[in-house]
């Protein structure tokens, strides 16, 4: 069985800090922000 990728989200407008896994982060890039819509740049993903 192969691992996901874990990524922390960290909003840059409003701050909200979630853990999301591959298709959430790209969920993110597509849509915003899931409590703002602020879009997501790379830069808020961390490993």
């Amino acid at each position: 069985m192969s691992q996901s990728v874990e990524y922390r989200f960290e909003c840059p407008e409003c701050a909200e800090s979630i853990d999301v896994n591959e298709s959430m982060k790209e969920a993110i890039q597509a849509h915003g922000c899931v409590v703002c819509g602020t879009p997501a740049p790379d830069g808020a993903f961390q490993p």
